[in-house]
This record gives structure tokens, sequence and C-alpha cells, in this order.
């Protein structure tokens, strides 16, 4: 079984640059779970991709124009989506800002 340590200190994360105006940190995670916060610049852009894992999202900051299938969404600080397994989704930064996403299970290519 893989797992982070116990505590994280964002201080101690480094910000990894992921491209299209997108930098993340990953936080807490095993092999069933993992939380990433993803710092988006105005006009970043989450590609359209979709993934095994489950995903639930919460906006920290910022405006963003958000896919998932056939709906598209304004969505703010304070709102959240899920996207269900293998559907495909992304996103446009509208106003820079923040999303704290959850995977599961973990997300084994942001640890390579």
């Amino acid at each position: 079984m893989i797992q982070s340590n116990e505590f994280q200190f964002e201080q101690d994360i480094p910000w990894e640059d992921v491209g299209n105006g997108i930098t993340r940190q990953i936080f807490g995670y095993d092999d069933k779970v993992m939380l990433v916060k993803a710092k988006f610049v105005t006009g970043g852009v989450g590609t359209m991709h979709q993934h095994p894992h489950s995903q639930v999202t919460y906006v920290d900051s910022g405006v963003f124009e958000m896919t998932i299938g056939d709906q598209k969404k304004i969505i703010r600080k304070g709102d959240g989506y899920y996207v269900p397994p293998n559907v495909l989704h992304g996103c446009v930064c509208l106003e820079a800002g923040m999303l704290i996403d959850s995977f599961s299970p973990h997300r084994e290519d942001f640890l390579k």
C-alpha cells in the first residue's frame, strides 16, 4: 500500500507546473483517495479529459467555466462538482482561482 505522510504543510509541498496556466500541489493520499490543489491563472485551461477515478471538487476561489459530459456551467468560490468515472470533463478559468480536487482511487499518474 502506498500512502503520504500523515501531515502535509503547504509551505513544504512544491507546486508542480502542469501547463496551460495550471500548477498543483499533491496533499494526502493512499491507494483509495487523494487530495490535490490546482491553481489556475486567468485563461488557464484544464483540457477535456477522462479518467477511471471518481472526482469531487470544491472551488476555493476564482470563476470557472466547467464542462462535464454535455453540461457546461459557470462555477464560483463555494461551489463544487462531481465527475463520475470515465466521463469527459474540463474547464476554462475565467478569473484566477484554486480548485481542491479529491480522487478515488488515487491518481497514480500524479505520483510519477
